[in-house]
């Protein structure tokens, strides 16, 4: 399994922090973001190999990460350029994950995720669960503030934890299940993203990819058994530094 890390974005909410210097390389509690996320994943055995997907003007940052982080197994890392230099260019976490696709020419399952998010708790149990269910899983949180609903991907749910419907930032939410960035794709609907694309999904966010899919195939969610940190403005990072110490459960 291959985990793609969506980092092309350019964090203009963090400026003057992230002018220069990529949100998912920030610190928190003594170590970047990404360390947090690569070190969990590590010890599940299940990831063969890092992509992580940054625009042109951070990839030369990430690539000294990397060569400090996996001097040892250089292999199992690599950094790509998408070739963007500006917030007004960006291509779009969906057609980055294309372009990564197009670009190692993967086919594999993929574990997606946004390169800017903290857990408490281990992926490894959301890995577990989708290699169970064999399908696309992604994950899901309730949200009581209908405010927040606004400003993320929202979906409806049946009995079984299969989506129904999924919109990115609806004007009208269907229900109060959240979907974060954190997505499993079987090696099969991987394979589907360029037809998503040509058939007019959104390519901005990358849960629209996902909205689309529900409606090819079942994608099932599994229920977030702790809390996500979503580093998003100045506040909410100095918050994440004072409360935030490592996956747990």
């Amino acid at each position: 399994m291959k985990c793609v890390i969506l980092a092309a974005g350019y964090a203009t909410r963090l400026y003057p922090l992230t002018q220069n210097f990529p949100k998912p390389l920030l610190e928190v509690a003594g170590k970047p973001i990404l360390d947090w996320l690569i070190d969990d994943m590590s010890q599940t055995g299940l990831i063969d190999e890092y992509i992580i997907i940054s625009n042109h003007k951070f990839a030369p940052i990430f690539q000294s990460w990397a060569d400090l982080k996996f001097k040892v197994q250089s292999s199992k890392f690599k950094v790509l350029d998408d070739g963007t230099s500006s917030n007004e260019t960006r291509l779009g976490a969906v057609k980055d994950i294309q372009f990564a696709i197009d670009q190692l020419h993967l086919d594999d399952d993929l574990l997606v995720m946004a390169g800017d998010n903290l857990l408490d708790f281990s992926l490894s149990h959301f890995i577990r669960f989708a290699k169970e269910k064999n399908a696309t899983c992604v994950m899901r949180y309730y949200e009581h503030d209908e405010a927040r609903l606004h400003k993320t991907g929202v979906a409806e749910i049946d009995a079984d934890g299969r989506i129904l419907s999924m919109e990115e930032k609806p004007a009208n939410p269907k229900s109060n299940w959240c979907i974060p960035a954190f997505y499993y794709y079987t090696r099969q609907d991987a394979r589907l993203i360029k037809k998503g694309i040509d058939s007019g999904c959104g390519v901005d966010a990358p849960g629209s990819f996902i909205a689309w899919l529900s409606t090819q195939t079942t994608v099932y969610t599994y229920e977030m058994p702790g809390r996500r940190y979503d580093i998003g403005t100045l506040e909410s990072y100095e918050a994440v530094k004072q409360t935030y110490t490592g996956p747990t459960t």
